[in-house]
C-alpha cells in the first residue's frame, strides 16, 4: 500500500482586513466574500474614518479606494506612511475603476504593495488574502 500523495492544504491563520471604500455594495460584497474565506474584517466609508479609527498593529490587510469623496486614497497612503514606521505598516492594495499607470506609479511609489482594478477585484482577491 502507498502512503497518499496528496498534500493537504496549509492553513493559515484569519487575516484583519480594512475595507475602505464610499460604495456600501462594495464593502458589502468584499465584506461577505472575505469573511468566507475565514478572514475578519473591519469596514470604513472613508479615508478619515480609517485614520480615526484603525489600529494599524491588528490589520494585515487594507483594500484602499482610490477615488473618495474628502480623501482619496493616494493622500490616505501617504498619510498611513507618515505615522506609521515600516515594521507595523500593513500590505495596502489600492483599489480602483481607473485603469491609469501614472496613478498606479504614483501609489507603488507610496508604498502600496500594489494596485488593482475593481472588475478584477473578485478575481484577485483570493491572492490578495494569501499573500
Amino acid at each position: 500500500m502507498q502512503p497518499n500523495s496528496e498534500e493537504s492544504p496549509v492553513k493559515r491563520a484569519p487575516l484583519t482586513v480594512a475595507i475602505v471604500d464610499d460604495d456600501p455594495r462594495v464593502r458589502q460584497l468584499l465584506k461577505e466574500e472575505i469573511q468566507d474565506e475565514g478572514h475578519c474584517v473591519l469596514s470604513f466609508e472613508s479615508a478619515e474614518a480609517f485614520l480615526d479609527t484603525a489600529s494599524l498593529k491588528s490589520i494585515d490587510l487594507v483594500l484602499l479606494d482610490l477615488m473618495m469623496p474628502g480623501m482619496d486614497g493616494l493622500e490616505c497612503l501617504q498619510q498611513l506612511q507618515q505615522q506609521y514606521d515600516r515594521e507595523n505598516f500593513p500590505r495596502v492594495f489600492v483599489v480602483s475603476a481607473l485603469s491609469d499607470p501614472n496613478k498606479q506609479r504614483q501609489v507603488l511609489e507610496a508604498g502600496a504593495e500594489g494596485y488593482v482594478i475593481k472588475p478584477d477585484l473578485f478575481e484577485k482577491l483570493p491572492t490578495l488574502l494569501n499573500g
